[in-house]
């Protein structure tokens, strides 16, 4: 138990290290072609289309595109999920090292924004820590095939302990399913036929190009514009000031 406690902090160590050199690259990044007035570097952003996963209403002025991956613990801090399990302890005083003040930003985003139609909130796919990243995201659309993608999302996110190291397996993804309740031949048969594979490879690839290079990682659209971004587990006095400021 000991050395898997190790090997946890470690790997969250790790990740701090991914999102301050993400932090720092995106920050610093800019797209080839210019930047608009605001300043925001121009992408090739992927519109919000019906291959999606999203939640709330699709005609809200202001959509949230969250690029996530399953493994990454500071993703799964800002969804506010198990954030006093031994795993995320790292994690957590690390952010609350950088701001004493730290909230996680989704739930008030779901509760506040997306249930009351202001906001309507996308996952896209971004798994670069490995192939149980890429296995995850593949399950969590073989769940969405039964209706349960947000269901397998949070269960995901709260069943995050370390990086490739079993947790995120076949045989525990297909448990996930089982204990969500859905029909296990077919998620047994989607995971195991690879039915979403190339799907995510290609949602990655359309990570890419719209310039993420680590989790998490948000652009805010205005009227299918972007007008801000989140970079990294932001607070959520921040990113509540953003999508304020794009409802206005």
């Amino acid at each position: 138990m000991e050395n898997n406690g190790q090997k946890q902090i470690a790997g969250a160590i790790i990740m701090v290290g991914v999102l301050i050199a993400g932090a720092i690259l995106l920050k610093d990044s800019k797209a080839p072609s210019a930047t608009k007035d605001d300043g925001i570097p121009m992408t090739t952003l992927a519109p919000v289309g019906k291959e999606d996963r999203t939640l709330g209403d699709p005609k809200a002025k202001v959509a949230l595109i969250m690029y996530e991956d399953f493994q990454c613990p500071f993703c799964g801090a800002v969804t506010g999920l198990e954030l006093n399990s031994p795993a995320m302890k790292p994690v957590m005083d690390y952010l609350k090292k950088s701001d004493p003040n730290w909230t996680s930003f989704m739930p008030e985003v779901v509760n506040n924004y997306v249930k009351n139609g202001e906001v309507l909130l996308v996952y896209r796919d971004f798994p670069f820590l490995g192939s149980e990243s890429t296995r995850a995201s593949e399950a969590a659309r073989c769940a969405e095939d039964q209706g349960k993608f947000w269901e397998y999302h949070d269960y995901l996110y709260a069943h995050q302990n370390g990086e490739n190291e079993g947790s995120f397996s076949d045989p525990n993804l297909k448990s996930f399913a089982k204990n969500l309740n859905l029909d296990t031949v077919l998620f047994d048969k989607c995971l195991d036929e690879g039915k979403y594979t190339q799907a995510v490879a290609d949602t990655k690839a359309e990570a890419s190009r719209a310039g993420v290079t680590g989790t998490p990682k948000g652009f805010i659209l205005k009227d299918g514009k972007i007008f801000a971004t989140i970079d990294g587990a932001e607070s959520l006095s921040t990113v509540k000031e953003k999508i304020d400021a794009a409802l206005k």
